[in-house]
């Protein structure tokens, strides 16, 4: 049996790049899969239930929870997300690395169940730059805006409760800094030995 699979938690503010990130890590590596999330709020242009997210009514997804059918769940803003539990042990007992982009909330659930979770927060080069990206997407209001950079602040700040911060200046950069510390996890759950001490000290 496989052993090296195991759940990667990719966190960070709204804005700063996460899908992008895991978009090139999904052409550079076969065994990377994405949990796909659930979530009450209402798509995006573009968004495909089933792809992007399984978008249900918040009875729904309160129901499963009751269910026990969620790995983990929080509330952000008006709106549910969680991790539906099912698809993601079974993609790990094939050996995969599944990434849950979750919010912060969640990523301390995931810690707590999952002993071989790797989490990493993708930090923005500066707050400037998450502003104007979010404002240059023109998918959010105003007021929106203003509210997800409030909880950014309040997610940088947790960024240290991570194993590692990744920081987002040039996407090539960040996508191989990613890729080598999940080949390094990978080994270390394969043979099974202790971590050197050059991983110890990123953590």
């Amino acid at each position: 049996m496989n052993n090296s699979g195991f759940v990667l938690v990719l966190s960070g503010p709204s804005g700063v790049g996460k899908d992008t990130v895991i978009s090139e890590l999904l052409k550079k590596d076969e065994k990377i899969i994405v949990s796909v999330s659930m979530t009450t709020r209402k798509p995006r242009p573009g968004e495909v239930d089933g792809v992007n997210y399984y978008f249900v009514s918040q009875e729904e997804f309160e129901e499963k929870i009751q269910n026990g059918e969620m790995l983990e769940y929080a509330r952000y803003g008006s709106n549910y997300y969680g991790t539906p539990k099912a698809p993601v042990y079974d993609w790990v007992s094939k050996g995969m690395t599944v990434i849950l982009e979750i919010e912060v909330q969640g990523a301390t659930k995931i810690k707590k169940q999952q002993p071989d979770v790797c989490t990493m927060f993708l930090m923005p080069p500066s707050f400037h730059a998450l502003r104007t990206r979010l404002e240059g997407r023109s998918t959010e209001t105003p007021e929106e805006i203003a509210q997800r950079l409030e909880i950014a602040r309040g997610e940088i700040n947790m960024a240290t409760d991570y194993d590692y911060i990744i920081v987002n200046d040039r996407l090539e950069n960040a996508v191989e800094n990613i890729l080598e510390l999940i080949y390094r996890h990978r080994r270390h759950l394969r043979e099974g030995t202790p971590e050197t001490e050059e991983e110890l000290e990123r953590k």
